[in-house]
């Protein structure tokens, strides 16, 4: 139904410098018919000639090292109070306009989680990891908070409640040098410090500084951050805390403390509810030499359709499966399980290896 304008929506962007993907982000919307609204913090390319050829929309906002700054000053420049917040990387998948219209007539004090399929390369070949992000709000009821990875937050002091919108977007950030994102990770992680001095610890800053430090390749840091994260209350149920639990386990396995990290199957009631836990229990099971209890999670991880990161329910634990097959002589079963495996570059150049 694009080009069927049926409930006012505005679409609210920030961009600096992002002369690279704005086009694409603002034709790939243009199709809906949406009002887009485009505020600029000081870009010194063509990406204010190329968005006007989308909107007229266009305004000027001095940067101030705070993205929800920026983005609550773009939300208020909309002509509609339903607002869905983007970024330039990020590009208009899939949208069911009719099923949005009618969530948002259902939760109009909710906000909408859109969902997001992050492109990255691993392994030779294109994954993608998912995530739900709150997105999609009245503004009279919502706005964004914290100068960096900014959230969604209700403007009175009622929990925030959220749904499921019928929205995906590619993210296509991870495309950049790695020059390029170890430089946003840098800036990320002196905007978040500024913030955890100004208004202390809390376990979501925590997460996305470890997070930034893991980018860097420092991993004594990310352990440091995930650690005071974790020690904090957390709701399980959340899914930044479930990617913190992991992304925590894979630090302890990138600083060989591969005994410490079997202490987290003492979680694993709780966080083996998506395969990305059991995968990576999988893999700490591998590293300590315990290749049975390996390939038993590896296998369950393969059964289940709840994941983040593409790969951890299918081939990669096939493939890891092979490599413990491979390393203990089994090479048919071996061989068998990297054929599963399909077309991912590592298990290809395994079969290619074996006798």
């Amino acid at each position: 139904m694009k080009g069927e304008i049926l409930f006012p929506l505005s679409v609210c962007i920030i961009a600096k410098n992002e002369e690279k993907h704005i086009g694409e982000c603002l034709q790939r919307l243009s199709a809906y018919g949406f009002e887009l609204v485009l505020t600029d913090t000081g870009s010194t390319d063509h990406t204010v000639e190329i968005a006007r050829k989308y909107t007229d929309r266009i305004y000027h906002f001095d940067w101030c090292d705070d993205f929800s700054a920026a983005k609550n000053f773009c939300v208020q420049k909309a002509s509609h109070d339903w607002i869905l917040s983007l970024d330039c990387d990020e590009y208009m998948e899939q949208l069911d306009v009719s099923a949005l219209a009618r969530c948002m007539e259902h939760y109009p004090d909710h906000a909408g989680r859109i969902l997001i399929r992050s492109r990255f390369l691993r392994g030779g070949q294109i994954s993608y990891e998912l995530t739900r992000v709150s997105r999609i709000a009245d503004r009279r009821n919502f706005h964004f908070v914290g100068a960096v990875h900014e959230q969604l937050e209700r403007r009175d002091d009622k929990v925030k409640s959220v749904y499921d919108a019928p929205v995906t977007i590619l993210h296509v950030g991870y495309d950049e040098t790695e020059a390029d994102m170890q430089e946003k990770s840098r800036r990320n992680i002196v905007l978040l410090q500024a913030q955890l001095e100004r208004e202390g610890s809390d376990p979501y800053l925590y997460f996305q500084l470890g997070q930034s430090y893991r980018r860097l390749g420092d991993a004594e840091k990310a352990f440091e951050s995930f650690d005071a994260g974790l020690s904090m209350e957390v709701d399980p149920g959340l899914d930044y805390v479930k990617t913190m639990v992991e992304s925590y386990g894979y630090t302890l396995l990138d600083l060989k403390r591969n005994q410490e990290a079997l202490g987290l199957s003492e979680l694993y009631d709780v966080f083996a509810v998506r395969a990305d836990f059991v995968f990576l229990m999988g893999l700490i099971y591998m590293n300590n030499g315990l290749f049975e209890n390996a390939v038993s999670e590896f296998q369950k991880a393969a059964t289940m359709e709840e994941f983040s990161v593409d790969g951890v329910n299918n081939y990669m634990a096939y493939y890891n499966i092979g490599v413990i097959y491979e390393c203990t002589g089994h090479i048919e079963e071996a061989r068998k399980y990297y054929k599963k495996c399909g077309g991912y570059a590592p298990a290809v150049e395994r079969l290619n290896y074996l006798p």
